[in-house]
């Protein structure tokens, strides 16, 4: 059953090294992260999950063991993170991990989240969602992550739109607004329906990467009683960020 859920941006420049000089601007989203990290722990889950955008590999969303390595080379800089695991000062480890696939982005910015918040209250493991698995499909991977007496709490990662201005990833559309603030409310409330109803093609053309994880979410979330708590929303360099906590 699921106790909890974090929501947390994905952009990897929430990792200071990555974002350079600019890693300032993003202060504020990394202490709502802290925050959201902090009730998940508090909910004492038996098993955390940390669920983000994927490129999707097989039929369905794609599973990442404890262990999984993680890296931020591709960025310029020399950091490394393990799902569950700590790393060295500069994020290296020599521990040996099981080999296969590395973790995303998305779920790399994650495990780096929590070896900055010292996770320790429950294994993690990662599941990467394709962007454009459908919301069906989504829900039902969600409540199966549910299923049982196990205590499952979800670490889900996600940016909201990238067309909030002209120099946007996206540009500037007029819908990103809007969307973002459905999705703003939905996290506020743990709006499970809301959740379900956001449109997949249209989170598309929006580029909000954050819609799949969300639904997968939704189906976790159904019938768990959960109450919400947005704590940042912001849209620097024109994406929508967004942190909130259910429990």
């Amino acid at each position: 059953m699921l106790v909890a859920a974090a929501v947390c941006p994905c952009p990897p420049l929430l990792v200071p090294a990555v974002a350079a000089g600019a890693a300032p601007e993003l202060d504020a989203a990394r202490t709502a992260c802290d925050g959201a990290l902090g009730v998940l722990a508090a909910a004492r889950p038996d098993r955390l999950i940390v669920v983000g955008p994927a490129e999707q590999e097989g039929p369905g969303p794609d599973p990442y063991p404890e262990g999984t390595r993680g890296s931020f080379r591709g960025f310029g800089v020399p950091v490394d993170v393990v799902l569950g695991g700590p790393g060295g000062p500069d994020g290296a480890t020599g521990e040996a991990r099981p080999a296969g696939r590395p973790l995303p982005d998305s779920l790399a910015v994650g495990a780096w989240l929590l070896e900055r918040v010292h996770w320790s209250a429950a294994p993690v493991s990662g599941l990467g969602v394709g962007t454009s698995l459908g919301t069906e499909d989504c829900v039902r991977a969600g409540a199966r992550l549910a299923t049982g007496p196990e205590r499952v709490a979800l670490l889900v990662m996600g940016d909201a739109s990238a067309c909030r201005s002209v120099k946007a990833p996206g540009y500037l559309d007029e819908r990103a607004a809007p969307f973002d603030a459905t999705v703003a409310r939905a996290l506020g409330a743990a709006d499970v329906a809301a959740l379900k109803a956001l449109d997949a093609r249209r989170a598309a053309e929006l580029k909000a990467a954050g819609r799949a994880p969300w639904q997968v979410l939704a189906g976790a979330a159904e019938g768990a009683g959960l109450d919400g708590q947005l704590l940042h929303e912001d849209a620097p360099y024109g994406v929508g960020y967004l942190v909130a906590a259910w429990t």
